[in-house]
């Protein structure tokens, strides 16, 4: 059991991400895909604002909010219902699964197992978010995995209350928290990201958006697969495939 706190749109960064993400959108595309929020925690909130946000893309989805905690399921509402179940998803074969904020509370040699276990559950091209954020959400991370393992990091993060890249290593899933050290693939990543971000100062006028892009750029010129969004965001967000971080 765990402490299970939740507040109010906590996780909007990851709702707004999944909302714009091609893979996310293809998963969902199929008749009355399921979507798990597993770990909703005290509340149902998040799982009931990921329902709404999704419903954008996906109109027919049929959404569960799953809990470990019988105390905690709850009655169905606003189209979501709930139920108990861990990371073997209650039997369910979901299209997309978000599980923030569960595996943060384990040890690193438990995450494995723990995304085996989910991925053996899927729908086929089914997809899982599995990430952290910190108690208001302005500062997330989290891994896209399909049947086979892990595809991309994504790093979000308001810019308003973000000093640097880094500053989101306390939030990193918990497969790559302990690998921000010299040597390994994220502390790399994060190094060049703040890096980049003190060049783009030069485009600090345009606002923090602006800089961030031209950041993003700097950090294809080093090397980095970054995905590159298109279009405004409210968020800055940095996308790098698995293989840029992989724990050694």
């Amino acid at each position: 059991m765990t402490r299970g706190t939740t507040n109010i749109n906590r996780l909007r960064r990851v709702d707004r991400w999944m909302t714009h993400d091609a893979a996310i959108v293809r998963a969902l595309d199929a008749p009355r895909p399921v979507v798990v929020d597993l770990g909703y925690g005290a509340r149902p909130d998040t799982a009931v604002e990921m329902a709404r946000r999704l419903r954008t893309v996906a109109p027919d989805l049929e959404m569960v909010g799953l809990e470990i905690d019988p105390e905690r399921v709850v009655a169905p509402r606003d189209g979501v219902r709930f139920a108990l179940g861990g990371f073997e998803l209650a039997g369910l074969a979901p299209n997309l699964v978000r599980a923030f904020n569960v595996l943060r509370q384990y040890d690193e040699g438990e995450v494995r197992a723990a995304w085996a276990q989910m991925r053996a559950a899927l729908a086929p091209g089914g997809l899982i978010v599995e990430g952290t954020c910190d108690e208001i959400g302005r500062r997330c991370c989290w891994v896209l995995l399909d049947a086979d393992g892990p595809r991309t990091l994504t790093l979000c993060w308001s810019p308003e209350h973000t000093g640097h890249p880094s500053d989101l290593a306390e939030r990193l899933p918990k497969v790559l928290i302990h690998r921000n050290v010299p040597g390994e693939g994220v502390h790399r990543l994060l190094q060049l990201a703040d890096r980049c971000w003190d060049v783009a100062a030069t485009h600090a006028a345009y606002g923090p958006r602006i800089r961030w892009r031209q950041a993003l750029t700097l950090l294809r010129a080093q090397g980095i697969d970054v995905a590159i969004p298109r279009g405004r965001s409210v968020d800055n967000v940095l996308t790098v495939p698995w293989s840029e971080v992989a724990p050694r």
